[in-house]
């Protein structure tokens, strides 16, 4: 029987423990592939946060540190400076980046730092019980704002793609989600596009990937995939925020 298709070798054998409906595993599977297909996996050093995948070095079959809350972007420019010809990439989610490590990954950003950024919005924290992060939309409920977010109370959801494309060092950024295969193979291109730039050396380069939280959101996973593709995709526009091709230094 002729194979038509297998894991990715970028995967471990372990099972993923994400929630059903959940995100992570599709986007694991895209940058696994990615780094596969590139020929850049044996030597890939990824950095994961603390949030739902603060469990990921158990899933990429590649060389991974753990980082401290929000800490990620740091622990990455201080592996790739050391390691300048390796891929080396940050997997982090929305309370991870947009909150505690919000400084991080601006200055980051700003200094141009030589890696890539994964970064999984799913507009909630999702490992800690669903409370409202920077990136809940106005009127969503999470547990510390049961009547919806307030946009006098605790201001707008960031847009952090968009945020970071305004900073010289960042050459790519781009907006993609899962939610279908035309969307996933998107996904996919972006990434590798991320992959292929850091390693020319252009610059810091950000995926941001909108991704379903079905228990936090109170959703079966099918109607999560819908609000996304209606409601957080209305505020978080899909496609290029940004696409410079810095001169190589």
């Amino acid at each position: 029987m002729a194979i038509v298709y297998e894991k990715s070798r970028g995967l471990t054998d372990a099972e993923l423990h994400y929630c059903p409906g959940c995100h992570h595993g599709i986007i694991h599977k895209l940058v696994a592939e990615s780094l596969v297909e590139l020929g850049l996996l044996d030597e890939a050093i990824g950095v994961c946060p603390v949030g739902c995948s603060v469990l990921a070095f158990n899933y990429f079959n590649c060389d991974m540190q753990e980082a401290a809350h929000g800490r990620a972007p740091a622990v990455a420019t201080g592996i790739k400076r050391t390691h300048p010809n390796q891929a080396v990439f940050t997997y982090q989610g929305d309370g991870d980046l947009a909150s505690i490590g919000a400084g991080e990954i601006v200055h980051a950003a700003m200094r141009g730092e030589k890696f890539t950024t994964i970064f999984v919005n799913n507009a909630i924290y999702g490992m800690t019980g669903g409370q409202m992060a920077p990136t809940t939309l106005i009127g969503q409920k999470a547990t510390t704002c049961p009547g919806g977010r307030d946009a006098a109370q605790a201001g707008m959801p960031i847009r952090v793609a968009e945020m970071l494309s305004t900073l010289d060092g960042c050459v790519y950024a781009e907006r993609v989600c899962v939610t279908d295969i035309a969307n996933l193979n998107k996904a996919k291109r972006a990434i590798k596009k991320a992959f292929e730039k850091q390693m020319a050396g252009e610059g810091f380069t950000f995926i941001e990937v909108l991704s379903t939280c079905p228990t936090n959101w109170g959703m079966t996973p099918l109607k999560a995939n819908e609000w996304l593709k209606t409601e957080m995709a209305a505020y978080y526009p899909l496609g290029v925020i940004k696409d410079n091709t810095a001169e190589v230094k």
